[in-house]
């Protein structure tokens, strides 16, 4: 096939176009707006392939759809970007409308004026996943079942609020117009190649340098927990074989609170580079205010893409979070810029110092 990719240089994007070239015969377009969160470097050894191309290109520019559909002609679309990260929701919405209903609302029209203009057999094929959140679902109390896909949508963030607009957009193309669509809402993802705003790399690079690791309130909060990687096999099981006109859920099957998630980050770098000289990383975890709307706890019941397309996660939460660890451990060249300020490193409240 020819897959479109859009946010293809941003965390779970990457993950997909690796995947598409490391280990399939596609051919991949990656459509990227190239914010503050995506990186080249993702994506440098897929970069090299000539199955891989790269268009510099914002979503909500129709023309420059319009554009890059008659130029690729792809068979199947993968839509990840979007803009993601709950706290930046909080303090500037405006971006979250922009990229994430906007900006899926014209890929749609894009993707449709295309799909009507192909020949019968290449319309048959075509296909649009839109890879969309659990947070749409809102919260879930402590005895509640997990999501799944008839769950009712309840988001409480701004973030949340934009993806799950941009989710009946799709639903709505699909049944208005017909388009052959797909949606998937993923659990927490976590892995290389992470952009440390997020809990699991923020955690990682601090404790490694020994500064103080911020917890919302109690750390109770509890979120399931998806290496990126099988999600990214997850993702091209649904555009392979997936039901058109259905939604997929897809989780880790790893619920977990984020303070027991910070201790045993904490665990496995002492385990690794040793006890600093005050002792272990742990005392380093400090009790923060809570951010507004703060979800109690998500969690997803995968059982339909299981049993219909056979996927299910290869890494337990204990297997990906020991490789995460290895791998920021092991790849300095990755994160060094985003602290160095090349990237916007100094909102997170990282600092330079040299790595113990």
């Amino acid at each position: 096939m020819r897959v479109l990719v859009t946010g293809g240089l941003g965390f779970i994007g990457s993950a997909v176009v690796r995947l598409l070239i490391d280990e399939t015969e596609h051919q991949v377009l990656n459509v990227d707006k190239v914010t503050y969160a995506a990186n080249p470097a993702s994506v440098k050894e897929a970069a090299s392939n000539p199955r891989y191309r790269f268009a510099k290109a914002d979503i909500a520019d129709g023309a420059a759809m319009r554009a890059l559909f008659a130029d690729f002609a792809p068979d199947a679309v993968v839509h990840l970007a979007a803009e993601s990260h709950v706290d930046r929701s909080i303090d500037g919405p405006a971006a979250f409308i922009t990229t994430n209903i906007v900006g899926t609302f014209e890929l749609l029209e894009a993707a449709t004026a295309y799909w009507r203009g192909l020949g019968r057999d290449a319309a048959r094929r075509f296909r649009l996943l839109h890879v969309s959140t659990d947070e749409v679902f809102g919260s879930l109390a402590s005895e509640d079942a997990p999501f799944n896909e008839l769950t009712a949508y309840s988001p409480r963030s701004p973030y949340s609020a934009s993806k799950a607009a941009s989710d009946h957009l799709v639903r709505a193309w699909h049944e208005t117009y017909a388009l052959p669509t797909l949606v998937t809402n993923c659990s927490n993802n976590y892995g290389p190649y992470h952009f440390p705003e997020k809990l699991i790399p923020l955690t990682i690079l601090k404790a490694m340098r020994g500064e103080e690791l911020p917890v919302y309130g109690k750390g109770e909060n509890v979120r399931d927990w998806l290496f990126v990687e099988d999600h990214a096999r997850a993702l091209l099981c649904v555009l392979e074989r997936g039901k058109l006109g259905q939604t997929y859920t897809v989780g880790g099957n790893a619920e977990m609170r984020n303070l027991e998630v910070v201790q045993r980050i904490c665990d496995l770098l002492d385990d690794t580079l040793g006890l600093q000289p005050d002792g272990p990383r742990r005392r380093l975890i400090r009790f923060v205010a809570d951010r507004p709307g703060h979800d109690l706890r998500y969690a997803i019941d995968a059982s339909l893409i299981r049993r219909e397309l056979g996927w299910q996660p290869k890494r337990t939460f204990d297997e990906g979070l020991a490789e995460t660890v290895r791998w920021y451990l092991g790849n300095e060249w990755w994160w060094r810029p985003i602290l160095e300020g090349r990237y916007d490193g100094s909102r997170l409240g990282l600092t330079t110092v040299k790595q113990p």
